[in-house]
């Protein structure tokens, strides 16, 4: 699980082996977050968070979109 960057109380990673659909985990100590790059931004699941730390996260992955894009080539290679 490659952490793409840390912020706030949020580790970003992604699992090596899941699915080619571009996405981005965020966790921290209250719960989880998978959210859909494309075909745009959106929430894939949640587990243990409330609506105010969903609603974060997910605007940190649209102010970091492009980092986490550029990780996830790195890591995975051009799709």
């Amino acid at each position: 699980m490659p952490t793409v960057f840390i912020e706030g109380p949020y580790r970003f990673y992604f699992f090596s082996r899941e699915e080619d659909r571009k996405h981005v985990h965020a966790a921290s100590s209250n719960g989880e977050l998978k959210i859909w790059l494309e075909p745009e931004i959106s929430v894939a699941k949640v587990i243990n968070l409330h609506a105010s730390e969903v609603n974060a996260i997910v605007e940190i992955v649209r102010n970091r979109k492009e980092e986490i894009y550029d990780n996830w080539n790195k890591h995975f290679g051009s799709s």
